[in-house]
């Protein structure tokens, strides 16, 4: 499988790009970059409501160590903190 990268600032249209990655190539888990914040990470929800394949990695920030394992219990605590 494949893992598709999508940029949380995209909105709508990423969601629309990651629905057409994933009917040409066998997805199996998404990488959400550029989360920044709440407003950015209602796409996760969305993305994984979509696609129906899990989250596997976010990126909070603009370098390589940004990238993080998504755990959506501290996801989802951090968005409403």
């Amino acid at each position: 499988g494949s893992l598709g990268v999508l940029d949380a600032q995209a909105g709508q249209d990423g969601i629309a790009q990651a629905r057409a990655f994933s009917d040409a190539v066998k997805v199996t888990g998404v990488i959400v970059a550029k989360v920044d914040g709440s407003a950015e990470g209602g796409i996760v929800v969305a993305v994984r409501e979509e696609l129906g394949v899990p989250i596997r990695f976010i990126g909070v920030g603009e370098g390589a160590g940004d990238l993080q394992v998504f755990d959506p219990v501290s996801f989802a605590e951090g968005l409403f903190a």
